[in-house]
């Protein structure tokens, strides 16, 4: 076992020092033969695995996600040789490859739009530009199919001690993102631009784009799948197969539903909830957390129970209405003038019968704008539990003009 292991490291030292001479300067052609030489059979893991070590040992996953095609060509050999992924209907491996082959179909029908568009006299144009924005249409739904990888599959191979492929790969889902939004932006321009300058944004703005999205559903076929069926349970799929449906799906639906092949009777062993933690349905918090969480919103909450009797309010620290301990425990009907009484004895009697869903007002009060909202709380079966009012000074909100994306916050910094 000790000689399998030391191995093992040997050829990921090997296979780590032919990344390093890639990224001092030597061609996929100089390093390629002796990485044949080396391994023939290097799995999808291993890969992985490799990219961990580079970024654990400092190596910056900007420097990772420049070599990550490197990576491809360089393994590609070996991993034609990966056994296809997960190939039974419903499960969420078999679904994303469906996904992928719808979305190869949709490239390839771009790829012979933009020929004929290139090549198009002005009077073909616009039937053209319009046949391209519905398979660009097409191609903008592969967000849902990055975003479950994102919020299903990463977590989870986070938590198998496996986080460095998967952060490149987020980094370049953003790039395909933002160059569909170019491309988005470049078909509105399309009828108005010149043959040669069509072509030029063609080709410097779109065709970069494709070969990202095809480069995508390679290195997902390759690497990031088969390296996902051996690093994860039969219950760590099923809790993805689980929460795909809120997502959804890219192009096609899945094509069965699936189950684990172990027996009914075998269940797995629930997870130990932590001494002082409270289990909830998506997640574990404290006490102490959930208080703190309700009184950091930036908004007021009050809750008030199915029998209209005021339970909590939270104690953000700039409430916008007066609430003290006092009104717990007292009738909703108390806490409001005599005048405005009736009116939200109707909105509760509407929301115990399910007539309405939200009651929503907005006042002026010195000099701001308030907004307050009345929902219906009602439990997994639609039984009324109670009403929750959500109010919020939205003055700034009003305000605000444009985008401020989240990496415009380094410039402020600056």
């Amino acid at each position: 076992m000790s000689e399998l292991i030391n191995n093992r490291a040997y050829r990921q030292e090997q296979l780590k020092q032919i990344i390093k001479d890639l990224h001092s300067g030597k061609t996929v052609d100089e390093v390629k033969e002796r990485f044949a030489a080396l391994l023939k059979d290097v799995g999808a893991t291993e890969i992985a695995q490799l990219e961990q070590m580079l970024i654990s040992e400092g190596l910056p996953e900007e420097e990772v996600k420049r070599l990550c095609d490197v990576h491809v060509q360089v393994f590609q050999d070996a991993l034609e040789l990966e056994p296809a992924p997960e190939s039974t209907p419903g499960h969420p491996v078999h679904t994303m490859r469906l996904e992928n082959e719808a979305l190869a179909k949709v490239i390839a029908q771009v790829r012979g739009i933009l020929d004929k568009l290139t090549a198009a006299g002005d009077g073909d144009r616009a039937k053209l530009v319009r046949e391209w924005q519905d398979l660009h249409q097409q191609l903008c739904e592969a967000e849902k199919h990055y975003l479950r990888k994102e919020n299903l599959l990463f977590p989870i191979l986070e938590r198998n001690g496996i986080s460095g492929p998967s952060s490149v790969m987020w980094s370049l889902h953003d790039d395909i993102r933002a160059g569909l939004k170019e491309i988005s932006a470049l078909m509105g321009q399309a009828e108005s631009l010149s043959a040669d300058e069509l072509k030029t944004r063609i080709e410097s703005k779109v065709l970069p784009v494709l070969q990202e999205m095809d480069s995508m559903i390679y290195k997902e076929e390759k690497i990031l799948l088969p390296m996902s069926l051996e690093t994860l349970t039969e219950d760590e799929w099923l809790a993805i197969a689980e929460e795909s449906d809120e997502i959804g799906y890219t192009l096609v639906k899945p094509a069965g539903e699936w189950r684990p092949k172990r027996s009914a009777k075998v269940e797995a062993a629930p997870a130990k909830v932590p001494e002082g933690y409270l289990e909830l349905s998506t997640g574990l918090l404290t006490l102490k957390e959930i208080e703190l969480i309700f009184n950091h919103l930036p908004v007021d909450i009050t809750f008030v129970d199915k029998d209209n009797v005021v339970r909590y309010f939270s104690a953000g620290p700039e409430r916008i209405f007066t609430r003290t301990k006092a009104v717990i425990g007292r009738r909703v009907e108390k806490c409001h003038p005599p005048e405005s009484v009736h009116v939200v004895t109707k909105i509760v009697e509407d929301f115990k019968a399910g007539r309405r869903d939200v009651a929503e007002f907005w006042i002026r009060l010195k000099g701001e704008l308030i907004y307050i909202r009345y929902f219906p709380v009602r439990d997994e079966n639609g039984e009324y539990m109670g009403v929750l009012e959500v109010t919020q000074n939205i003055t700034r909100i009003q305000q605000l003009k444009g985008e401020k994306r989240l990496l415009d916050e380094e410039a402020v910094e600056a």
